[in-house]
């Protein structure tokens, strides 16, 4: 009887240790699924994306549209990495150090983002009913989205989510939407349209069986070239 709740009391302890581990803790032991020298706008995105793991404390891996601009818009990527066989965290430290890319930790979502992110998703819940019902929905088990755009995106979450989801394929409502970059597991139905919303810098509105995206036009600061301010 002893020994059964000192077995008891390892696996409950064991538990809590797993459910108090920090992001970087979980990153540092999935190792990249390739060492290059140099993270750059050629590698970079698909090299964090594929290399992100199944784990309790972070749920998915977010490229937010300010960091994609540092990568394809400005080409002002260049991290390098000393270690010989370098885990996720040491490349998210890697772009933290040498970039103007940041992390930000918003449970379960890990933003990889610049200054100019708003690091929250704009919601309007019309209907909560639809809202709580999203919340305990699942969404696919895995996703890898590398640079996809919302005619991609959108089947898949009207599929998931059993609901209607606008805009539609193929509108131009959609065209100043980011494209997503995102690996994700495990997500609930509320969790993923967050994502989606932070990945593609648009906000999202609930109504009854449906859920309406839309741009979101929110600067936290404007992006620098050089050290200077772009202007409006």
């Amino acid at each position: 009887m002893t020994r059964f709740f000192l077995c008891l009391f390892l696996s409950l302890a064991s538990g809590v240790v797993r459910a108090q581990e920090s992001w970087q803790a979980v990153l540092g032991l999935m190792p990249l699924v390739a060492s290059p020298a140099q993270l750059s706008q050629t590698n970079c995105v698909g090299l964090l994306l594929h290399s992100f793991q199944s784990n309790h404390t972070v749920k998915a891996l977010i490229f937010m549209p300010g960091a994609t601009d540092e990568l394809y818009l400005f080409h002002r990527v260049r991290a390098n990495l000393t270690n010989a066989s370098p885990s996720l965290l040491d490349a998210v430290n890697s772009l933290t150090a040498q970039t103007q890319i940041r992390a930000s930790f918003r449970p379960p979502l890990l933003l990889l983002h610049t200054d100019e992110d708003p690091l929250e998703p704009l919601i309007d819940v019309r209907n909560p009913p639809t809202a709580d019902r999203l919340k305990q929905a699942r969404f696919v088990p895995h996703v890898c989205y590398e640079d996809r755009d919302w005619d991609f995106v959108q089947p898949v979450l009207r599929w998931t989510l059993k609901l209607d989801v606008r805009p539609w394929q193929y509108r131009p409502d959609s065209w100043h939407f980011y494209r997503h970059s995102i690996a994700a597991w495990g997500l609930s139905g509320w969790e993923a349209l967050e994502a989606i919303a932070l990945a593609g810098k648009s906000r999202f509105t609930v109504d009854r069986k449906k859920v309406t995206f839309s741009v979101d036009t929110r600067i936290r600061a404007r992006p620098k070239l050089d050290g200077i301010p772009l202007p409006h």
